[in-house]
């Protein structure tokens, strides 16, 4: 058996990713600040790191750069930051606190529950209800991010309208998880 191949672990759409992560404490920075041209900013750093969610992947697939590192990375950098952001916005007032619970418990209990299947040799992709999940949260945050008033907009109404769809929507993707892993890990016995 020959050696193990290694993957670059340094390519462009992982330093992407990587600097999604890194504009976390700056996202938490800008909002701990009361000015609202401090949360305009951090409404826009948050939507360009959301577009760059979509460009490491596309970037990953086009330059054949698909690497395992990414694919851990990528949905931990999005769990990461909708975390992270909604944990602001509680402290802020802008989010209810069980929403957010919510929230972060479905995503510990998905991550967990994809490391015990990949132990088990199973994959669970995500599916629509996942991607969904994800898009939602994103929206509920940026929303939630503005700073209030925007015109005849009101941000905080239509951003928790999507809190509490991505909320619903998270609960019921983590429940597809967990049947969908019991489905396979049946299926193998």
């Amino acid at each position: 058996m020959g050696p193990v191949k290694r993957e670059q672990v340094f390519n462009l759409p992982n330093l992407i990713t990587l600097l999604r992560v890194g504009s976390i404490p700056l996202l938490m920075g800008m909002l701990y600040l009361p000015e609202a041209g401090w949360h305009w900013a951090a409404a826009i750093l948050f939507f360009v790191a959301g577009l760059s969610d979509l460009a490491d992947g596309l970037l990953a697939r086009r330059m054949k750069k698909v690497t395992v590192l990414g694919q851990f990375l990528d949905p931990l950098a999005d769990k990461m930051i909708i975390a992270s952001m909604l944990v602001m916005l509680v402290m802020l007032g802008r989010a209810e606190a069980w929403a957010a619970v919510v929230i972060i418990c479905r995503e510990v209990a998905v991550t967990g529950l994809r490391a015990v299947a990949a132990a088990q040799g199973l994959a669970v992709p995500s599916d629509r209800w996942g991607k969904a999940k994800t898009a939602l949260q994103m929206l509920a945050v940026l929303l939630l991010i503005m700073p209030e008033p925007l015109g005849a907009f009101n941000v905080q109404y239509w951003g928790t309208l999507a809190l509490w769809s991505a909320t619903v929507v998270s609960f019921v993707s983590g429940l597809r998880y967990f049947v969908r892993f019991n489905r396979l890990y049946m299926g193998q016995s």
